[in-house]
């Protein structure tokens, strides 16, 4: 079975909204905004590249990075994984060319299957609606966070608000960083 991994930079009261400046939300580029540059608290970032083997994201997620992520040479590793968009809306003629292979998913029963294929790592960036899904239905393996010394109020969260039974959260990995953010990585026990 694949493992599931969900990263994200979150702030401290749980909002992953527009972290690096997307459109239609306040404060958007939370991320770049009165915190120190520090390129070690990113490390993470450039090892989920190399340790993962798939990109998972929900459609909003898809249509902000698709446009930009195929170019950008921080990014260069994500050209030659397989992409997999989960959304009931998407066509298969909106998927961008020069980005590789990328498929679409109808539902979380598909990425439950494709969970128990073959390879490596499932990465989910963005997407915290389907984040929320994925959690509810207990498909996350693993949590990267990068969770910033901010307090944001209003905001898409990553976590979802639905009433369920506690899920208890191994601490597996942390780092504290001089700017305040704080790597938190957890895996989710069954």
């Amino acid at each position: 079975m694949r493992t599931l991994i969900s990263t994200a930079f979150i702030s401290l009261d749980g909002v992953v909204e527009a972290p690096g400046g997307e459109p239609g939300y306040r404060n958007a580029g939370w991320t770049f905004k009165d915190i120190e540059f520090l390129p070690e608290a990113f490390e993470l970032k450039a090892r989920e590249q190399e340790e993962s083997d798939a990109i998972l994201m929900g459609r909003v997620s898809y249509e902000a990075f698709s446009p930009v992520w195929p170019e950008m040479a921080e990014f260069a590793r994500y050209r030659t994984l397989p992409k997999y968009v989960v959304s009931t809306t998407l066509g298969e003629d909106q998927l961008v060319t020069n980005w590789g292979e990328t498929s679409i998913l109808r539902s979380l029963d598909e990425v439950a299957a494709l969970k128990e294929t073959e390879g490596g790592p499932i990465i989910v960036h963005g997407s915290a609606t389907l984040n929320q899904g994925l959690s509810d239905a207990g498909l996350i393996d693993r949590y990267h966070l990068l969770v910033f010394p901010l307090l944001l109020g209003a905001g898409k969260r990553l976590f979802s608000a639905t009433d369920k039974d506690a899920q208890k959260l191994a601490l597996v990995e942390h780092e504290v960083y001089r700017n305040g953010v704080q790597k938190q990585v957890f895996d989710v026990v069954r």
